[in-house]
């Protein structure tokens, strides 16, 4: 797949704005393409920031006549201490001392990049709501403003533009928004309650909202995801293990918290009392990792990967990349220890696992047997916790023919020639930590990760379809079966096209729709 990308920037509305000694430089620089920032402190030379480096324009330091003259041609800074230019996607954000003056600006450069989205535009389009990480100044916003450009093509979005950085400064919205809305933010903290109003307000089918931070805002991104709106934000992070370390921003991906399991369960799962879980079902269906501007981790499951990740191993991202050419990449997951997790390996759930000997989701076809290379482990034990969950196991002597390595944490530490041998092959190695028979029910449990025969989201959407029918025949009301965020956002949708009205009610893991004739 190849993509092509335009990029508009204004620049020079941009330069027009900064002092003459400072513009003649950047001219004589002539690089406009990696320009990211021009920096002014006050007492220091003016430095411009490109790509990988830094330039000092000029040897005169800077003046209040110079932060003066910056301020006087842009438009006024906000609570949040950011300014822009009318009609750019600049942005313009100051430093003040501790009697309010500005000592400071920070000039980023704002570029509009069409096409920037090719790489995950089958996501985008696919009605699930997302969430863009990544460290300031890789992308997150560009990729943004584009994906509201090219849903509101088809549907109606809304854009709740905090600091100007979507749509630009100024009343009327940057071409690069497209048809998208745009609701400018009084102040930072009322940034919630504009979100809220959008939903209310304008019917919106797509919510759009940039740098998601703070306690209430991941509270209303989740209040605007039960009410079947598709919401696409940004926060700041290098990746999932980040945000479930977040306290702030834990419940996008369903929360933390800390369970305390009876002596019983605990002997059965083979792990500690007090465990960590999931707490709720997660606000957005799909987290993409920035990790460059052309490379996307994609957990496609945020559900799976949270939980996997405190079962003590790792669900491996899709890797999506773009090549010099325009070419797009993406490299299926490949299973992966993780040293040092959560919490143990859990025993008795089925959870989804990207290995050889999985069938796929709603098939009853029967299991092919996976070979299996224990270091380390009882073969014995191994094979009884096979036999006793009736799984095709082969306990083979060669890495080389096996579809995956278990060992123990104590030996995958020291780095043996077997485990080394098998990463480089490309097998993949999962890490128990004890050798326990609990250990190994667990593992396997993992490793096959059977479905169920029903598909979970076709029976929701029956069972909805057959209240609706109730309804429009004369019921007052029907409450349907609880279920994830996800099919209940589906549910949702569904009912909103029949013409009828419905609202979640309880609390997780019981929360459920229930369907009225007229509205409530």
């Amino acid at each position: 797949m190849s993509t092509e990308q335009l990029i508009t920037d204004d620049l020079e509305a941009l330069l027009n704005v900064l002092p003459s000694n400072v513009q003649t430089h950047l001219r004589e620089i002539n690089r406009d393409d990696d320009l990211l920032e021009v920096i002014l402190d006050l007492g220091r030379v003016p430095e411009a920031r490109f790509v990988g480096e830094a330039i000092t324009l000029n040897s005169r330091e800077v003046n209040h006549d110079d932060i003066d003259f910056v301020v006087s041609r842009i438009g006024e800074f906000t609570d949040d201490n950011r300014a822009g230019i009318p009609r750019t996607l600049h942005r313009i954000s100051c430093i003040r001392n501790r009697q309010g003056k500005i000592v400071g600006l920070t000039c980023r450069v704002g570029r509009a990049v069409y096409g920037t989205i090719e790489i995950i535009r089958d996501i985008v389009e696919s009605g699930k709501s997302i969430l863009l990480l990544g460290r300031p100044g890789v992308g997150k916003t560009t990729m943004l403003r584009e994906s509201a450009r090219v849903l509101a093509e088809t549907k109606r979005v809304v854009i709740v533009d905090t600091s100007n950085e979507i749509g630009g400064d100024g009343d009327i919205p940057h071409p690069a928004v497209g048809k998208a809305r745009r609701m400018q933010v009084p102040t930072p903290s009322l940034q919630h309650e504009v979100m809220i109003e959008a939903v209310e307000n304008h019917m919106p089918e797509v919510i759009v909202i940039d740098e998601i931070g703070r306690e209430l805002e991941a509270e209303a991104a989740r209040t605007i995801a039960e009410r079947g709106v598709q919401l696409i934000g940004t926060a700041h992070g290098r990746s999932l293990d980040n945000l479930m370390m977040n306290p702030t921003l834990a419940d996008l991906i369903g929360g933390i918290q800390s369970v305390t399991l009876s002596d019983e369960e605990a002997r059965r799962r083979g792990t500690q009392k007090s465990i960590l879980e999931r707490k709720a079902p997660p606000t957005f269906d799909v987290v993409i990792e920035i990790q460059e501007r052309n490379q996307l981790a994609v957990h496609h499951e945020v559900a799976n990967a949270v939980d996997t990740l405190l079962r003590g191993r790792m669900l491996p991202p899709e890797i999506r990349s773009r090549d010099e050419r325009g070419q797009v990449h993406i490299e299926k997951p490949e299973a992966m220890p993780r040293i040092g997790a959560l919490r143990e390996p859990l025993r008795g759930r089925r959870e989804p696992a990207p290995t050889p000997g999985r069938a796929p989701r709603g098939e009853t076809a029967p299991l092919r047997a996976m070979r299996l290379f224990p270091y380390g482990l009882s073969q014995e034990r191994l094979e009884q916790a096979a036999k006793g969950w009736q799984l095709p196991v082969q306990v083979v002597n060669d890495v080389g023919n096996a579809d995956a390595v278990l060992t123990l944490k104590n030996y995958y530490r020291k780095r043996p020639p077997i485990v080394t041998d098998a990463e480089r092959r490309g097998v993949p190695v999962y890490v128990l930590r004890s050798n326990t028979l609990a250990q190994m029910e667990g593992v396997l449990e993992d490793l096959f990760g059977v479905d169920g025969k029903s598909d979970p989201m076709s029976d929701a959407l029956r069972e909805t379809q057959a209240a609706i029918d109730q309804v429009q025949q004369g019921a007052h009301s029907v409450e349907l079966t609880p279920q994830t965020a996800y099919i209940r956002r589906q549910q949702h949708e569904m009912i909103r096209k029949a013409n009828l009205y419905s609202r979640s009610l309880g609390k997780e893991p019981r929360r459920r729709v229930r369907i009225y004739q007229t509205e409530v």
